[in-house]
């Protein structure tokens, strides 16, 4: 059973930064997806991020593009969110997850891992 841990998250202010991590239990994971979604209260979880475990092409939601980036550091697992710029409409719990695959997905159902949330509130 593969487990994800997430850190980061807290209070800001609007057009601080905030960077969320996720570290898994497993070394490695040979085609597999990663992402991160988020879930404001009284709404749906939503795609924000995603990337390949391997690297290469990412995704982003319309919402985020151009001020969050998805990583992960070669040298150890954890998969980054940095967020940039942040707007009081991007408060929410983050979930980071993995999934099976060699495609990018937005689609939470793609997904089997998943931490526990964090959450990120940005106040105006």
């Amino acid at each position: 059973q593969v487990q994800l841990v997430q850190s980061g998250g807290g209070l800001v202010q609007a057009g601080d930064s905030l960077r969320l991590s996720c570290a898994a239990s497993a070394r490695t994971f040979t085609n597999y997806r990663m992402g991160w979604f988020r879930q404001a209260p009284g709404k749906e979880r939503e795609f924000v991020a995603a990337s390949m475990w391997s690297g290469g092409s990412t995704d982003y939601a319309d919402s985020v593009k151009g001020r969050f980036t998805i990583s992960r550091d070669n040298a150890k697992n954890p998969v980054y969110l940095q967020m940039n710029s942040l707007k009081p409409e991007d408060t929410a719990v983050y979930y980071c997850a993995v999934g099976r695959g060699t495609a990018l997905s937005r689609r939470t159902a793609d997904y089997i891992y998943w931490g526990q949330g964090t959450q990120v509130t940005v106040s105006s």
